[in-house]
This record gives C-alpha cells, sequence and structure tokens, in this order.
C-alpha cells in the first residue's frame, strides 16, 4: 500500500465520521426503515470508497454524498422487495426496543414524513435538516426553483395536516 492510499484511507474514515448523520438521515427519510437506511449508508460509502470522486470542496463533496445516497435510495426502492418494506413502526433495534427520538414531536414529524411521497418528503428533508437552500436542493436534484419551492409548500401543507397543527 503506497503512501497515497494510506492518506486517501485516512480521508475516507474522516468523510464518513463527518457526513454519515447526513447520509444516514437521508437514507432512513427515503426507506423508512433503519435497516434499509443502514444499507444504503454502506453503499454510498463503499461507493466513495471505489470511485475516489474528484471534488473541488466540502460543498462539492456533501452534495456528491448527497445525490448518491438519493439515488441508491432510489435503486433500491425500485427493487420489488423494497417495495414490501414493513413500516417504520414494526422496526426494532438491537435489543429489541422500538426505534424513536428523544422528543415526542420529534416522533410525530417522522412518522408524519414517511406518509408523504418520496419527492415532497426529500424536499423537507433537505431544506430543513441538512439546510439547503432552494437554490442548491434545484440544482442538486435538477429541478426548476420554482418546482422546488412548490414543493415546499406543499410539504409544510402536508405535514401540517398529518400532524394536525395549524
Amino acid at each position: 500500500m503506497t503512501r497515497q492510499d494510506d492518506l486517501f484511507e485516512e480521508n475516507v474514515a474522516n468523510v464518513i465520521e463527518k457526513y454519515k448523520g447526513t447520509v444516514y438521515a437521508i437514507a432512513l427519510t427515503h426507506t423508512k426503515t433503519k435497516y434499509d437506511a443502514d444499507d444504503v449508508f454502506q453503499e454510498v460509502f463503499l461507493a466513495y470508497w471505489k470511485k475516489r470522486p474528484r471534488v473541488r470542496d466540502e460543498e462539492h463533496l456533501k452534495a456528491w454524498l448527497i445525490k448518491t445516497t438519493v439515488n441508491q435510495c432510489k435503486k433500491n426502492y425500485n427493487a420489488s422487495i423494497w417495495k414490501k418494506a414493513f413500516s417504520f413502526a414494526e422496526v426494532r433495534g438491537e435489543e429489541g426496543e422500538a426505534f424513536s427520538f428523544e422528543l415526542p414531536m420529534e416522533n410525530a414529524v417522522f412518522c408524519a414524513m414517511q406518509k408523504m411521497s418520496p419527492k415532497l418528503r426529500g424536499v423537507i428533508h433537505l431544506y430543513y435538516f441538512e439546510e439547503m437552500s432552494v437554490k442548491e436542493i434545484s440544482k442538486l436534484l435538477r429541478m426548476r426553483e420554482g418546482t422546488v419551492r412548490m414543493q415546499l409548500t406543499r410539504g409544510r401543507d402536508k405535514l401540517r395536516e398529518l400532524i394536525g397543527r395549524k
């Protein structure tokens, strides 16, 4: 193994540590199950390790990881077994406990998001959880800014309806 390979291996570890939360949250938002999100998480970082993408800066790296995560989620969803996945409420952790967030409102928001269409759910997640601008989301997902704004509006309305808040 060369010194360059050692440096890349160290870089991969740093990238995983820095972006593990982002990748996992997007995967969980799209796949709806802990186990599926784990698989997507592994596939994304394996792709990063294998492809060694040339990135200009941190913003470009984050965009590459998000786009790869979204694409992997779509790829997994299109497989027939993924369409029959069990619900989030059925997912149990390693100790057999039900998966949940610390605050009840976080659980309510997450469960409501799972009832939304994937495109609304994805845009809402990128905007609120990844703190991306409409322009950044537009560029990443290759859609017009007006489309992103409309999906955000529809997503917010759907969340209000599902959570029961005005």
